[in-house]
């Protein structure tokens, strides 16, 4: 097999990381996809880093053996914890999910106010307002810890009353400060766009790092030559530590479209 038909690679803690993988299909149809699930272990965010850094190293070595071309960390505890160590150990290409969407808060926010929502994990690294002050250091940001957000979309209540009040509470103070930028710094938050954008109003652009993260992918595979040349749509397989009853039903939410391919892998570390 040509290096350029091989699968790309995704990770995550558990189901969030499904959104970039929608991302990718919508940007680069004729990719093979391959998705690892670490759902034994969810969440990450708990963790001590140490173990969060080896979780990822595990995850990574996993999706290496099923011979990628490249790997996505679709997880924000891991792009904040660990990126950096991964692209020191491994050889091929990773790209985490959080410089993409810093970058693209540094580039469109128009007055310098950005706010930033992710779990409590990733806010406190404080990974966010570090990244987007390196590509413009005018920014000022606001975040905020958002921890009911990811329950109520796994729940399938992102377009309830109940996602409404409770995004007017999270976003009070980023909307108090006039951000005209929203980094929805969590892979489960793409599926509360439409809330947010009602609570936030017009004036607020969100940024969506899935989407941004599948921009800098298909960048980079133009760049290395390793876009797929093939013609039809491209296949997407789930391996998972664990397979939780209400998986496939999220998993269907979070795509946007049916999945077939879903492996137990039994030999990872549990």
């Amino acid at each position: 097999m040509g290096i350029d038909l091989k699968p790309i690679g995704v990770f995550d803690s558990g189901v969030g990381g499904l959104t970039v993988v929608k991302a990718l299909r919508e940007l680069l149809p004729h990719e093979d996809i391959l998705y690892f699930g670490d759902t034994a272990r969810v969440p990450y965010g708990t963790k001590s880093t140490q173990t969060i850094i080896n979780f990822a190293r595990e995850d990574t070595e996993f999706l290496i053996s099923k011979d990628v071309k490249l790997i996505v960390v679709g997880c924000n505890t891991v792009s904040s914890t660990a990126l950096e160590i991964l692209l020191d150990n491994y050889s091929l290409p990773i790209i985490g999910v959080l410089e993409p969407g810093a970058k693209a808060a540094a580039l469109h926010t128009r007055k310098n106010k950005v706010g930033v929502i992710g779990t409590t994990a990733t806010i406190k690294t404080n990974s966010y307002p570090q990244k987007i002050r390196n590509f413009n250091s005018e920014v000022m940001i606001f975040s905020q810890a958002c921890p009911l957000f990811v329950p109520l979309v796994e729940e399938g209540w992102e377009n309830t009353e109940i996602a409404i009040l409770t995004a007017r509470q999270y976003l009070a103070p980023l909307l108090a400060q006039k951000i005209d930028t929203l980094v929805l710094g969590c892979t489960h938050y793409p599926l509360l766009k439409e809330t947010i954008k009602r609570v936030a109003g017009n004036e607020v652009e969100l940024i969506d790092s899935a989407e941004q993260t599948a921009r800098q992918v298909k960048q980079l595979l133009v760049d290395l030559q390793l876009i797929s040349p093939r013609q039809n749509r491209g296949s997407h397989k789930f391996y998972l530590s664990d397979i939780p009853p209400n998986f496939v039903g999220m998993a269907e939410r979070f795509l946007g479209e049916p999945i077939s391919h879903i492996q137990r892998e039994g030999n990872f570390p549990g």
